[in-house]
């Protein structure tokens, strides 16, 4: 599924290294794709507003600008902005952090629990941090075995792979392409596990995205550091 080295230059221990790292990489993208599903399905029934999904929100923004409605332009701008200064954050942590993924997990599962947490009516604070948590989610995975990944957006891996299948269909055998379904499908398990999660638990349902966050990256210790070097921006 996933591209793999020119055979003719490399190893079988190679190859095999890299199918593995192939292997963990995707269900790490998995994974964190079940975290923004589950974090943004929260938000949006909570709130009315996409935490991850920043398409959603420019659209209504442009709509309320059109509208004249300047409270939720305003709003809508805040929520962009967020997140745009979640992922710059995300950057910054993880190259602080060594490019591991556990300390970045950390913050992200820290910022959801104090979502969770917010004692107060007024639940803007609480959507903030959360934003923030899943732009940062973005510097966890980047590539696996420099396939181009999204976690906290699927409309490019959709994309990508409607673009994959037409050139299979044409004939071309390119590898890689079906991988896109991965994030998509994250994504979509993990939203449908969010909303049932939130209309038992409210807002509150944010404590179980830390926890899972914070599972994650304990389970990333175990993957080897090369590899995380490989998974994460530079």
């Amino acid at each position: 599924m996933l591209p793999s080295a020119s055979t003719h230059r490399a190893s079988p221990g190679h190859l095999h290294t890299q199918k593995w790292r192939g292997r963990i990489g995707l269900a790490l993208v998995a994974s964190l794709s079940v975290l923004a599903g589950m974090t943004d399905a929260i938000g949006f029934m909570a709130s009315g507003d996409f935490v991850s999904f920043m398409s959603g929100n420019t659209t209504r923004l442009a709509v309320a600008i059109s509208d004249g409605d300047v409270g939720l332009t305003v709003r809508l701008v805040i929520l962009v902005a967020t997140f745009v200064v979640g992922n710059a954050l995300g950057v910054v942590v993880a190259r602080l952090g060594g490019r591991r993924t556990l300390p970045l997990l950390l913050c992200i599962a820290t910022l959801l629990c104090a979502a969770a947490a917010w004692p107060f009516d007024t639940q803007l604070p609480a959507l903030l941090a959360a934003i923030i948590a899943m732009g940062m989610l973005n510097a966890a995975v980047e590539e696996v075995n420099g396939l181009p990944v999204g976690l906290t957006y699927v409309t490019g891996a959709l994309s990508r792979f409607g673009r994959g299948l037409g050139r299979w269909m044409l004939g071309e055998r390119r590898s890689g392409w079906r991988v896109q379904l991965v994030p998509w499908s994250g994504m979509f398990l993990g939203a449908i596990l969010g909303a049932v999660l939130e209309h038992h638990l409210g807002l509150k349902a944010m404590f179980v995205s830390g926890l899972l966050a914070a599972m994650i990256g304990l389970l990333s210790l175990k993957i080897p550091r090369r590899w995380q070097l490989g998974y994460m921006p530079r």
